[in-house]
C-alpha cells in the first residue's frame, strides 16, 4: 500500500525504534524496570526518559518544562481543565480534543471564525474576561498555517493564556514561541504511539488531570513508559536533524501533487499551509466510493479521528462550505518517507478514480 495519510499519523523512524528496543525489557534486559523505582536498574530507565525529555524540550521554545502524557489528547485536556480558568475561546476548526473538551468547561463558549482561507484574523476580537484562548498551530484537515504568535500577543494583552496545539507542526516548524502551552504528540513526527507532551511555560501553573501518585514531577500521576520515551526522544532528535532536507522534501512532493489536481480546488489558503498537507475538491465526487476504490493508497476524506462518524466536517464548514461541497473533499499527506515514484502511482489512481466517476478535469 502507499501510505499517504501523515495527518493521521506517521511512519515510525528507523531510529526511533532502535531507540526503544532496550526499554522493552526482553529476554536477559532488564530494560522493563520501573523508571519510578529506587533501585539501579529503574535509575537508569529514569535517566533514558530524562534523555529524551531533553530532546523533546528542543523541538519547544526555552523557558518551560515538558510533561509527558499519553497523548495530546491528554495533553490538551491537561492544559484546558488544569489552567484554572472557566471562560474559553478556541478557533472554529480546532480539533475535537480542544472544541469537545471546551464546550464542557465553558458552555458560554467563544469560537473565534476563520475566513474562506481558513485563518483566523490576527486582529480577531476576543471576549472580555477570557482566560485562555486556544488556537492550533496547523490544521490537520486543510494544513493551514495559524498567526500564532501575534494571537499569542492579543490573548497576553488582555491577560489571558494561550494554548497552542501544535501536534502537526512539531517538528516540522518553528515552535509557537509565544504560547504558555502547547501540545505535542510523538506518532505525528514519527515516534511511537501512546505518547505525547504538554510544554508549560516557566511560572504558569498548571493542575493534575490525573492524580495517585504524581510520577511526573507532581504534573501526572502514572508509570511512564520508558520505551514510549525513548521512541520520542528520539524522534525529536531526528525532526531537528533533518528539518531543512525534510522540508526540502516535502516541498518537492507538494508541487508535483499540486500539479496533478490542477483544476481542482484547494481548501484553505494557498499560501499560509504546511505543505505536507494536500486537500482538495472537486465537485461531484463521491469520496466514500473513490476511496473504496483506491485501495491501494491510504489517504483520507478528512480527520482520522472524525472518519465514520458521517458528519460533514466541521473545518470545511468553517469555510463557508456547504455540507455538499464538504463532502467531496479529499485530504493527501505526504512526508520524509514517501517517494516520487510512489506518489505519482498513487496521484495516478486517485485521478483515474475519479475520472471513472465522471467528475474532474478531462473526465
Amino acid at each position: 500500500m502507499i501510505y499517504l495519510d501523515y495527518q493521521a499519523t506517521t511512519p515510525l523512524a528507523p531510529e526511533a525504534l532502535d531507540a526503544m528496543l532496550p526499554w522493552l525489557g526482553g529476554p536477559g534486559s532488564d530494560g522493563f524496570a520501573n523508571p519510578h523505582s529506587p533501585n539501579r536498574a529503574g535509575r537508569a530507565a529514569a535517566a533514558a526518559i530524562e534523555v529524551a525529555r531533553e530532546a523533546v524540550a528542543a523541538l519547544l521554545p526555552p523557558g518551560g518544562r515538558v510533561i509527558f502524557t499519553s497523548g495530546a489528547t491528554e495533553a490538551l485536556n491537561m492544559a484546558l481543565r488544569g489552567a484554572g480558568t472557566r471562560r474559553l475561546a478556541v478557533s472554529a476548526i480546532e480539533h475535537a480534543a480542544v472544541l469537545d473538551t471546551a464546550r464542557a468547561i465553558d458552555p458560554a463558549l467563544a469560537v473565534l471564525p476563520v475566513d474562506h482561507d481558513g485563518l483566523v484574523d490576527a486582529a480577531v476580537a476576543i471576549p472580555e474576561g477570557t482566560g485562555l484562548v486556544a488556537v492550533m498551530q496547523v490544521n490537520n484537515e486543510i494544513g493551514t498555517v495559524q498567526p500564532v504568535d501575534a494571537l499569542a500577543r492579543a490573548a497576553h494583552a488582555m491577560g489571558a493564556f494561550f494554548l497552542c496545539d501544535a501536534v502537526q507542526g512539531a517538528g516540522k516548524l518553528a515552535a509557537p514561541a509565544g504560547a504558555d502551552l502547547i501540545a505535542v504528540s510523538a506518532h505525528k513526527l514519527y515516534g511511537p504511539k501512546g505518547i505525547g507532551a504538554l510544554w508549560v511555560r516557566d511560572g504558569v501553573q498548571v493542575d493534575p488531570l490525573i492524580t495517585g501518585g504524581g510520577q511526573e514531577h507532581g504534573a501526572r500521576s502514572g508509570t511512564l513508559s520508558p520505551a514510549l520515551a525513548a521512541g520520542f526522544g528520539a524522534a525529536a532528535r531526528s525532526c531537528v536533524a533533518l528539518r531543512d532536507s525534510d522540508a526540502a522534501h516535502v516541498d518537492a512532493l507538494w508541487a508535483r501533487a499540486r500539479g496533478a489536481f490542477a483544476g481542482w480546488t484547494l481548501n484553505g489558503s494557498a499560501t499560509a499551509r504546511w505543505h505536507g498537507n494536500l486537500s482538495v475538491r472537486v465537485d461531484g465526487l463521491d469520496v466514500a466510493r473513490l476511496l473504496s476504490e483506491c485501495r491501494s493508497v491510504a489517504i483520507s476524506a478528512g480527520s482520522a479521528c472524525a472518519s465514520g462518524s458521517g458528519r460533514p466536517s466541521h473545518v470545511l464548514r468553517a469555510l463557508g462550505l456547504s455540507d455538499r461541497i464538504a463532502r467531496t473533499a479529499l485530504r493527501i499527506g505526504f512526508g520524509r518517507y514517501t517517494t516520487v515514484e510512489d506518489l505519482e502511482e498513487a496521484l495516478a489512481a486517485i485521478r483515474a478514480a475519479a475520472s471513472a466517476q465522471g467528475v474532474g478535469p478531462g473526465a
